[in-house]
């Protein structure tokens, strides 16, 4: 008898669906690493370039191009992101839309 595969839908989160407490925090780090690694893969640099560029030594240029963004918190990412000419903005509101609350736009 083959037995039927069985699928769950994903929240949209992996780390959230694996059940990792801090699920929100290492999403988006893997959101704006994401952004980081194409950005450095257009320029087509060398690691000793990224290195320089970035601020960073070498063995941890090569932690970021293969992918482990857990090593760097989320505000040395987006400062990767300012020494790769992003404009970056942030959106603050009230998590829950019910709430009257004032939005804040931050452009970094």
């Amino acid at each position: 008898m083959i037995q039927e595969p069985v699928f769950e839908e994903s929240s949209g989160n992996v780390f959230a669906d694996l059940g990792l407490e801090n699920a929100d925090e290492l999403f988006t780090r893997g959101k704006i690493g994401i952004q980081v690694l194409r950005l450095l893969r257009q320029r087509n640099l060398k690691q000793r370039e990224i290195s320089d560029l970035l601020g960073i030594p070498q063995p941890e240029v090569s932690r970021l191009m293969n992918g482990e963004f857990q090593r760097f918190s989320e505000g040395k990412l987006l400062i990767f992101l300012k020494r790769l000419d992003t404009e970056i903005t942030l959106h603050l509101r009230p998590r829950n839309q019910g709430k009257q609350g004032v939005e804040t736009v931050v452009s970094l």
